[in-house]
């Protein structure tokens, strides 16, 4: 099942919409899409490691408008779709500690979360419904969303060759890790939280 979705992937870095479905994948996963843009942006990036640079670029553009989807999902529509998303993670009942945790350490939880496993749609929903200043919100998840992509194109610039041989040959394992990651954030957001 890896193997086909790496294979997948890869090959769609040479397509003409591939950077359209980097786009798209990048700006879900800020507002309601579990599965997060590196999934495609690794394999992307290791494909064509001299356009690198610039779907970091695209991821952090798209995520950053995904991420105001998500900011007005939680200001304007928490009642209804910005809950049901927030429950659909298993986060519901910690949403008033996350909210009190943003009147005290706002812009150190857009940052600290926006670079971890944990699910950045938790801080974007979040962000709307505790009213966090907006132009803050936008300048702090252009950072960190912005390092994060960088830093991912980065490595894969930089790493390319070796990571693409690692993945070649132990692709289970490492999928198997990055599975326990991303389920590790979820998991890690509704303790810390």
């Amino acid at each position: 099942m890896f193997r086909r979705l790496y294979d997948w992937t890869l090959s769609l870095a040479g397509r003409p919409r591939a950077t359209w479905a980097l786009g798209a994948v990048s700006f879900s996963e800020s507002s309601f899409f579990p599965v997060p843009p590196d999934v495609v942006l690794v394999p992307m990036a290791l494909a064509r490691p001299d356009r690198a640079w610039f779907y970091a670029m695209v991821c952090t553009v798209t995520s950053v408008a995904g991420g105001l989807l998500g900011y007005a999902i939680g200001a304007l529509l928490y009642d209804s779709l910005g809950l049901w998303l927030i429950q659909l993670y298993g986060y519901g009942d910690k949403v008033e500690t996350f909210r009190s945790a943003y009147a005290e350490y706002g812009h150190w939880v857009i940052l600290l979360k926006g670079l971890t496993p944990i699910p950045y749609k938790l801080v974007t929903i979040t962000s709307g419904f505790a009213g966090y200043d907006l132009f803050w919100f936008m300048l702090l998840s252009i950072v960190t969303r912005g390092a994060r992509f960088y830093l991912v194109a980065g490595v894969m610039h930089r790493f390319g060759g070796p990571i693409r041989r690692l993945l070649d040959e132990h692709l289970t394992l490492v999928a198997s890790i990055v599975i326990v990651g991303i389920v590790g954030g979820f998991a890690a957001a509704v303790l810390l939280f």
